[in-house]
């Protein structure tokens, strides 16, 4: 993917609202992956000429290196002549201050951003990092779901295989109404007493013939 003059629009439109929050007008250059240029603004316009080549060099020195202007310039710091003979090989298009970065497309290097002009320390890094946020925001891939939450399926019964009995609530028993003394019928005591009677003198002859002594001396004296 290379860096096309929309995208680069982009860019310079986020940058530019970033800078005028922070009210710091600032020049803002925008190369592609070889260090041209593709679209450049002065805001401060007619005044700070010389920021527009600053952010134009650090712009190019983030394409160059890779990485922001800011990390160029803790390590080249230390290397002896290292500013001065990259300033030479590139034409004026080197510089070591913060401010530049490099614009990656899914790790791909397609561009560089400078700012140059801010009115405070660590300025022109805050209005530049606007327009490489956007870009992240713009490109960044979304992870794919790897694990589907997964639907249950209900599994057919198998013929003849038993199946559960559904469940019913029992019903209450009928409730038995209690024996009470008037559902008894009452039998008076002389009908009981009556009965007796009757029936121990049926026993003393069963033949109806007398008592019993009586017919017990005449069978037994004569032949």
């Amino acid at each position: 993917m290379s860096l096309t003059i929309d995208l680069a629009r982009r860019i310079l439109e986020v940058t530019k609202q970033r800078a005028t929050e922070l009210r710091s007008p600032v020049s803002i250059a925008i190369v592609d992956a070889g260090g041209h240029l593709v679209l450049f603004e002065r805001m401060m316009s007619p005044y700070g000429w010389a920021t527009g080549h600053i952010s134009v060099a650090k712009a190019t020195t983030a394409v160059m290196f890779n990485q922001s202007t800011d990390s160029v310039a803790q390590w080249g710091s230390a290397i002896p002549g290292f500013a001065s003979s990259m300033s030479e090989m590139s034409q004026g298009k080197f510089i070591m201050a913060a401010g530049g970065w490099p614009i990656r497309v899914n790790g791909a290097t397609i561009g560089g951003i400078g700012v140059s002009g801010g009115n405070a320390p660590g300025r022109d890094d805050d209005i530049a990092r606007a327009g490489i946020a956007m870009v992240e925001a713009l490109y960044t891939p979304v992870a794919p779901n790897r694990h589907p939450p997964q639907q249950q399926v209900p599994v057919p019964a198998r013929p003849g295989a038993l199946q559960p009995a559904p469940a019913y609530p029992s019903a209450p028993l009928p409730k038995q109404p209690s024996p009470t003394p008037e559902s008894h019928e009452a039998v008076p005591a002389s009908t009981v007493h009556l009965a007796i009677a009757e029936e121990m003198k049926s026993q003393e002859n069963p033949y109806g013939e007398g008592p019993a002594d009586q017919y017990s001396e005449n069978s037994g004296g004569h032949s």
